[in-house]
Order: C-alpha cells, then sequence, then structure tokens
C-alpha cells in the first residue's frame, strides 16, 4: 500500500483503493473485509483506534460476557474454538476477534480518523478523507456501528455532582467503587450487570429504571432464551411467541413489576425489531434486586452536589454515579450528501434490506440483530460486490488533479 508523504500543508495527497473502502474495524468490519477475500476482492479498512474491536478492548467492563450461545455470535468463514465455553468472556471474544483478522491476513489502517466521506458525481467516487489522506474507491461500506460513540443524558444538575461521574464505558470493574453507595442511571443489560458486579465489591448499587423493561432469563429449562425464540418463530407468528416467552419467563422469575421492573405492553421480540431495544437477559442481577442488594429506584428528577432527587420525591447521598446510558451511531458526523441514514445515523430503510444504498455505499453492523446480522449483512455485500467486479475493466483511470497512488 502506499503511503501518505506531506508535500504541502494546503495540498491532500490521495489513494486510489482498488476495492472497497471499509471504515471500521470491528466484528462488521473485519466479516466484509474477509467475506471479499474470499471472493478474490481486496479492500482497505480505516481504523480511528489502535486495534481491532475497540469497544471490546477499551470500553467494556471485565465480567462480561456475550449475552448470547457462541454459535449465534459466530462471524462469517471461520468459528470460534471447540474449547470456548458456550458463552465466551471479553477477553476470548477479543482472541477470537484477533484469530479471525489473522485466518484471513486481515491488516486495517490504524489512527486514521475519518473526517469526511462523501461520493464525487463528477467522477463517480467515493472520497474519504482523515486526518492525513484522502482515499478514493467505488464502493464504502460503513461498519462503524450502533456503538461508535458514548450517549451521555441531559440530567438537571449533573455538572455540578462533586463524586465520581463516569459512562460504563470507562468502568472496567468494582474495585474502584468498593464500599461506595452508587447511582447506575440505566437498566439494560449493562446496567444490570455493572449492578451486579458493584455487589461483589460490597458496593450499594441504586438501579434507575425509568421506563418499562422486559427483563427474561438467560436460558430457560437449560437451554438459550434466545434460541428457543428462534426456533419457535420458524413456527409460529411473532406475537404467539412474545406470549409463550412471557409466559415462561414469569414462571421462572416471578412478576418483575413487583420488583420496579415495569414490562412494555408491547412483547419483547415485537418490540426489538420495531425499536431496537433489546430485553435484559438476566445473569444473576435479579436474586440481588429481590434480596434487596440492589436497590431499584424511579426516574432521576435532579442530580445534586453530593446525590440525586427521584421522581417520586425520595432524595439520597451517592459516593458515584454510572451512566449505563448506551452508545449510539456517529455516521451523520462523517458522512456526507447521503441521506440513506437518519438523524440518529440508523438506515431509513428497515433490515433486512438495511445494508445497501446507492452509488456503491454499503451498511454493515446495524441491523439491530447483533452479530446474527452483522455476519448476513457480511454475505450479501461481499456477493453484492463480487457481480461488479467481475464486470469492472481496472484500468479505468480516476478524474482527479491530486496526487494518485494505486493499491
Amino acid at each position: 500500500m502506499g503511503s501518505c508523504k506531506e508535500k504541502d500543508p494546503n495540498q491532500t495527497n490521495s489513494l486510489w483503493v482498488h476495492g472497497p473502502i471499509i471504515v471500521g474495524a470491528g466484528p462488521s468490519g473485519i466479516s466484509v473485509s474477509a467475506c471479499l477475500k474470499e471472493n478474490g476482492i481486496p479492500s482497505l479498512i480505516l481504523e480511528r483506534s489502535d486495534c481491532i474491536a475497540s469497544l471490546w478492548q477499551q470500553r467494556t467492563y471485565d465480567r462480561l460476557k456475550l449475552h448470547l450461545p457462541k454459535h449465534f455470535c459466530e462471524l462469517p468463514l471461520f468459528g470460534y474454538p471447540e474449547n470456548f465455553p458456550k458463552y465466551p468472556t471479553k477477553h476470548q471474544f477479543i482472541s477470537y476477534m484477533e484469530s479471525y483478522a489473522t485466518h484471513f491476513s486481515i491488516s486495517p489502517k490504524f489512527n486514521q480518523i475519518v473526517e469526511s466521506a462523501e461520493f464525487d458525481h463528477a467522477c463517480g467516487f467515493w472520497r474519504v478523507k482523515t486526518q492525513d489522506c484522502e482515499y478514493i474507491s467505488r464502493w464504502l461500506v460503513v461498519a462503524t456501528g450502533e456503538n461508535a460513540e458514548a450517549v451521555v443524558p441531559e440530567i438537571q444538575g449533573i455538572e455540578g455532582f462533586s463524586g465520581k461521574l463516569v459512562h460504563t464505558s470507562g468502568y472496567r470493574c468494582g474495585g474502584e467503587f468498593r464500599n461506595q453507595r452508587v447511582l447506575v442511571v440505566g437498566c439494560g443489560n449493562s446496567g444490570m450487570e455493572v449492578s451486579l458486579d458493584l455487589c461483589r465489591y460490597n458496593a450499594i448499587p441504586h438501579l434507575v429504571v425509568r421506563n418499562s423493561v422486559h427483563v427474561l432469563p438467560r436460558e430457560m429449562f437449560s437451554l438459550s432464551t434466545f434460541g428457543i425464540a428462534m426456533a419457535l418463530l420458524k413456527w409460529l407468528p411473532l406475537r404467539m411467541v412474545d406470549k409463550l416467552l412471557l409466559l415462561m419467563a414469569n414462571f421462572t422469575l416471578g412478576n418483575t413489576d413487583k420488583l420496579g421492573l415495569r414490562r412494555p405492553k408491547t412483547g419483547p421480540i415485537e418490540l426489538k425489531n420495531a425499536t431496537g431495544k433489546t430485553p435484559v437477559l438476566d445473569s444473576g442481577a435479579l436474586s440481588l434486586i429481590k434480596s434487596g442488594k440492589i436497590k431499584v429506584m424511579e426516574g432521576v428528577k435532579e442530580i445534586t452536589r453530593n446525590g440525586a432527587k427521584f421522581m417520586d420525591g425520595q432524595e439520597k447521598e451517592f459516593d458515584s454515579i454510572l451512566l449505563a446510558t448506551g452508545y449510539k451511531s456517529n455516521v451523520p458526523s462523517w458522512l456526507k450528501g447521503s441521506d440513506f441514514f437518519t438523524e440518529d445515523g440508523m438506515p431509513k430503510t428497515p433490515f433486512p434490506n438495511g445494508w445497501k444504498g446507492e452509488k456503491g455505499l454499503y451498511t454493515v453492523g446495524f441491523t439491530r440483530r447483533g452479530l446474527l446480522g452483522t455476519a448476513s449483512d457480511a454475505v450479501k455485500i461481499a456477493r453484492d460486490i463480487a457481480d461488479q467486479w467481475r464486470t469492472i475493466q481496472d484500468n479505468k483511470n480516476i478524474c482527479t488533479p491530486h496526487i494518485i497512488v494505486q493499491i
């Protein structure tokens, strides 16, 4: 691959990329690259961090495990080692990602922050600009996914809190919160698991449950709840499957409404498909809620200097606040001139057809269906580009006044 050498601070050097440009070296990006390579097509992955799967390596807590059995979380063409457990740990998943990249000889270009990507109608190519180069290609694959940036909610008074305030992207383990009273804002899978982890270090987590939430057992009758749902959906209507899941969940977990965890009126699978809101798969937090070790609180009205005021009128003091408020897409900040994405950075076209845009634009990792959706889209994208690849003449010259280095 050619290198960018500065000649004039006002001139942008350009690289012609023979295959697709892929933005993001997480599971989505390396999946597409592997599938393209299997079809004999090269690609260039641009990654803003210094490693693959940076979300997993740099912004996840130590106790994290895959929420689904590993066979639902495989990337295309390469499975997990047989000795991995049913639910691989964070470090095992990272090991799998690194082995995947090595197996397919995938070498992303790291520390490349994409500032803009825009289709050049004059010459019919995508121009992707980073801090020191411009990359040009017929195809652009957006693989930054749904979880590119941490979501920090606007809560009255939060800037005046005197204790420690951290998003779960900066949380590793509960050791640094030992014996503390901790307010955990957000009751998704992260909020539940962080609360569980805090209890291991004798902290007292107070879990804020502002909205309704579906809590399901991770397994029912020694079988994955997700696996049961997928099997039932082959034979039964979605809403009937939802009713069966909730019936079994109430049998195994009891009535969660009594714990302050109100269930939505819409079933868990229907809600997930419609909004992307994932049900909580309980890994032990619910028993600690029942025992009182994890306190469930209503929505936060205001953060005070030493704690918080709640919607029900209570006021409590806290040593630290953890924001388990999730992540969001960052696509609108750098993809220019395209109306394929919403203002929230998600494809406007719903699953299963949101993987392909116009003029060589593709997306992967935006299905709201986890790694299973990622694998499906990666295969589709590679197949579609391969069909085009076979008909393209390689001797076309790019229309640009800048210096072009072919790779």
